[in-house]
């Protein structure tokens, strides 16, 4: 069978009733020193948040104030930096730089759709060869009760969203995993290598770089998510999609001697279901 009749295409809704309830809930908006200021609506790892996120974002970059210099989302918070020397000679003489700041966060909060359907949002396929690389996979097995076999099925089964990028350039936060497959962070980093996969917590992620790391290893994806000689050099954003599919040692070596760029299968307002 191919994969086009093997493959159901969802239109994925959010849940509106939770997101007008985050409309209506309190939200904390605090300075990050002189120069940022960030809004936070709670430690949680939740769509309706990070689509509210997201979309203030987009607000901000389309309606921005003098000295803004950068917007940058994490699951549930926004923060903004700026010049408060370029953005307190725009403002009256009373007022402080972070004031302007922390009135651009709230209007973006109220004005700001919650709805995350922008076109450049994407869907990814990403390849994983978990049998020859997934090196916890066997104390992972051990600690949940479950084959290997039936780890890979389960992290490979979603589809997940990339909720933020941090920690490394490129570094993706995907959620949330199956609740079986939830894992601590290990007690002590090792060496990780660049396109591993691990899992922490409910999240997954992808290392872009060689690194120390501490989450659970259980795979390896040929492809980099982090290349400096490409445009833009971080492939992932905040808001894809991601469903990931195992491959053998074969197919990853062959994958890997071609340093090809993945690309994108779709826009992510479409869940695929494999």
């Amino acid at each position: 069978m191919d994969m086009a009749s093997r493959v159901c295409f969802v239109v994925k809704k959010i849940n509106l009733e939770t997101y007008y309830k985050i409309l209506n809930q309190a939200y904390k908006i605090f300075s990050l020193g002189d120069s940022a200021v960030t809004l936070d609506l709670g430690n949680d790892i939740r769509e309706e948040m990070n689509c509210k996120v997201l979309a203030m974002q987009q607000w901000l970059l389309q309606n921005p104030f003098e000295g803004l210099k950068d917007v940058i989302v994490a699951y549930s918070s926004i923060s903004i930096f700026y010049d408060p020397v370029i953005t307190k000679a725009k403002i009256p003489f009373t007022a402080l730089a972070m004031d302007i700041a922390s009135e651009k966060l709230k209007q973006a909060y109220e004005q700001a759709s919650g709805i995350d359907w922008h076109e450049d949002k994407a869907f990814y396929r990403i390849p994983v060869c978990y049998d020859a690389f997934g090196f916890d996979l066997d104390s992972i097995s051990e600690k949940l009760g479950l084959s290997i076999a039936e780890i890979i099925h389960r992290h490979s089964a979603r589809t997940y969203r990339v909720y933020m990028i941090g920690f490394l350039p490129g570094f993706s936060y995907l959620g949330q995993v199956d609740e079986s497959l939830m894992l601590p962070r290990k007690t002590k980093p090792v060496q990780v290598f660049a396109g591993s996969i691990g899992i922490v917590g409910g999240q997954t992620g992808i290392y872009p770089l060689d690194c120390m790391g501490g989450w659970n290893i259980i795979g390896r994806t040929p492809y980099k998510l982090f290349d400096m000689s490409a445009e833009p050099p971080v492939l992932l954003k905040a808001g894809d999609q991601v469903q990931f599919y195992n491959i053998s040692i074969n197919e990853f070596e062959a994958l890997d001697g071609q340093g090809a760029r993945l690309i994108p299968e779709g826009n992510a307002s479409i869940a695929r279901n494999v």
